[in-house]
């Protein structure tokens, strides 16, 4: 995995200046303490909720109904309805509404102030002494700055979400939103959109399954102190047509000049906290991470294996009847012809990359999407990782993707509807046959005959992406430092086997991207992995009976999108990698 900060939802955080116009619009203190609810001074309350935050789990959060003064938080949402222009961000960790014209507050000027008064007079009150100070003492976060300001408006509309991450980005102390659905409705718990909290098994390393749920509602915040490599959380989904809006903040550590500043602190908390997501490539997340990347040798170098690939790759003999006859066991025999192996291996060498359609044969397709059918529309799917039967069991950890995928040891190790509740069913044996012919040498040869590569190891894993759970989160390649003469590259293909149709818009998502890594290193920057940009190479839907051919080097990033809550159906696949080598370069090394 690539060491990868994801973008927060805000532009560059603003270090505030003050001048003749901030003095003039400074609030009195005690008209500045009327706009909160008058019980978060009362020191009872501030002691209670001190020590519930203490002992909340899984880590220190806490929430307050009733902020803001009502009719201050009702007029800053019709002027965030009618001033604030939102656009549909999409990127491989979320999909939100954001203004564009607004992505952060701090930057407001003085024509957003005349258009949003109510929307400035709330950021002064949030950042004010006062409530900054009862907001460290709750939180035991000593202090917290106010000059740097930094909040956002998103919307949150059907199908939006924010998967799992921790939120350490900068000098951040403490996370909060303040929630502004709509006022006079109460916000159900199946609408979604809640924000799930997410308990740690080590340092760095979440639980699949979120512990505590926070419904939002009208005028109530939540927030937590952000604690590198703990405070994981995501905000599920948005199920209905209802808008679930709020302003999301954060509170820094303090700036020179400010009660609290500690020279060097910031730069300290900022060096030793990156974002979670960059320690993605360190061994602890390598030991709790499944499946694991156990791309297995399988043929020797030098080995008569070996030799019988490089010849065809180099295309000095060809599949002979039987390995032919042999392949079309699974594959259609329209891409075995001489012909159509030509195109196939021509159109791979222009671009790199190959996408077959109809790829198995009639006789297998009808039979999987039958049983994959059968299984989508008669048997529950399972929602946790708790509820996973084997030989099914869940990717984790959910801050570097979530799917189920068949445990193949397990399958091959227990037996039919054994005593610890492991069921073989038709559709597991298929797919397991399935996968076991994507792992034969005569495959292999296949792969060799039409890309001039000659694989030398292999990773082969079916996989299920359910609706409303599942996703992979945009990676690097993990290049092998086992095998001499590799190229600096992986060949990396996907069968994909989802059988309901509506995957071709996107809306869905479902969707494997394949897009440059363009990293920013910015201070406060992180890199966001847009897949509506210049930088996306190739965009497949999830689709029946295609198979896709791409070969990744280490500046391509590749994820599979979240499936949304509204997909028909999971999208099912077959992932496979293969470390390869190149013939050509290695005559040309050996000045051939």
């Amino acid at each position: 995995m690539s060491q990868n900060k994801r973008k927060s939802d805000t532009s560059d955080v603003t270090t505030v200046k003050e001048g003749p116009a901030t003095k003039h619009l400074a609030m009195e203190e005690d008209k500045m303490k009327s706009l909160f609810n008058p019980k978060i001074w009362d020191p009872k309350f501030q002691d209670d909720l001190k020590e519930t935050i203490a002992k909340s789990e899984p880590y220190n959060w806490g929430s307050i109904t009733d902020l803001v003064d009502d009719d201050l938080l009702r007029s800053v949402r019709k002027e965030i309805e009618n001033e604030i222009h939102f656009t549909l961000k999409e990127t491989d960790i979320y999909k939100v509404n954001q203004s564009g014209d607004l992505a952060n507050l701090s930057g407001l000027n003085w024509e957003d102030l005349s258009r949003l008064p109510n929307l400035y007079k709330l950021r002064q009150i949030l950042y004010s002494e006062p409530y900054r100070k009862f907001f460290a003492k709750i939180t035991d976060s000593k202090y917290l700055s106010g000059k740097k300001m930094d909040m956002s408006v998103n919307t949150y509309t059907k199908g939006c979400h924010l998967l799992t991450h921790d939120d350490v980005i900068g000098s951040r102390r403490v996370s909060f939103i303040l929630y502004l659905p709509e006022p006079d409705r109460k916000w159900k718990d199946h609408y979604g959109g809640g924000l799930r909290l997410f308990p740690s098994v080590a340092n760095n390393i979440p639980y699949t399954d979120p512990c505590a749920k926070l419904i939002p509602q009208f005028n109530q915040i939540a927030f937590f102190k952000v604690k590198p490599g703990y405070s994981f959380h995501d905000v599920e989904e948005v199920k209905v047509d209802k808008h679930r809006l709020s302003i999301q903040g954060w509170y820094h550590i303090p700036q020179e000049g400010e009660e609290g500043y500690i020279p060097g602190e910031e730069e300290a908390w900022v060096n030793n906290n990156n974002s979670t997501l960059s320690q993605l490539e360190f061994n602890l997340l390598q030991e709790f991470e499944y499946p694991k990347d156990d791309r297995k040798t399988v043929i020797r170098q030098s080995s008569p294996e070996e030799q019988q690939l490089d010849k065809l790759a180099e295309n000095l003999v060809k599949l002979n009847k039987e390995e032919i006859k042999e392949l079309s066991e699974y594959i259609d025999e329209t891409h075995l012809t001489a012909e159509g192996l030509e195109n196939l291996q021509k159109t791979f060498l222009e671009n790199s990359s190959l996408s077959i359609d109809n790829f198995l044969n009639k006789e297998n397709s009808e039979i999987l999407s039958k049983l994959i059918k059968f299984r989508e529309l008669n048997e529950e799917c399972p929602k946790t990782a708790k509820e996973s039967k084997k030989p099914w069991e869940t990717a984790k950890p959910p801050h570097k993707w979530r799917f189920l995928y068949l445990d193949e040891d397990e399958f091959n190790n227990e037996m039919s509807s054994s005593s610890d509740g492991t069921e073989k069913t038709e559709l597991d044996s298929r797919l397991y046959e399935l996968s076991q012919f994507l792992q034969s040498f005569t495959f292999k040869k296949f792969i060799a005959t039409i890309t001039c590569l000659v694989p030398l190891t292999q990773s082969v894993i079916v996989r299920r992406f359910r609706p409303g759970n599942d996703f992979t989160l945009a990676d690097k390649i993990q290049l092998n430092k086992n095998l001499n003469n590799l190229m600096e590259c992986i060949l990396e293909g996907t069968l994909s086997l989802s059988v309901f149709d509506d995957w071709e818009n996107g809306n869905v998502g479902g969707y494997q991207i394949y897009m440059l890594n363009e990293e920013d290193n910015g201070d406060d920057q992180a890199v966001v992995h847009d897949d509506n940009g210049e930088s996306v190479l190739i965009n497949k839907p999830a689709s029946w009976n295609s198979f896709n051919l791409v070969l990744r080097d280490e500046n391509i990033l590749e994820f599979i999108k979240y499936v949304s809550w509204g997909a028909k159906g999971s999208r099912w696949d077959i992932k496979m990698l293969w470390d390869v080598k190149d013939v050509d370069d290695e005559e040309k090394e050996n000045g051939a």
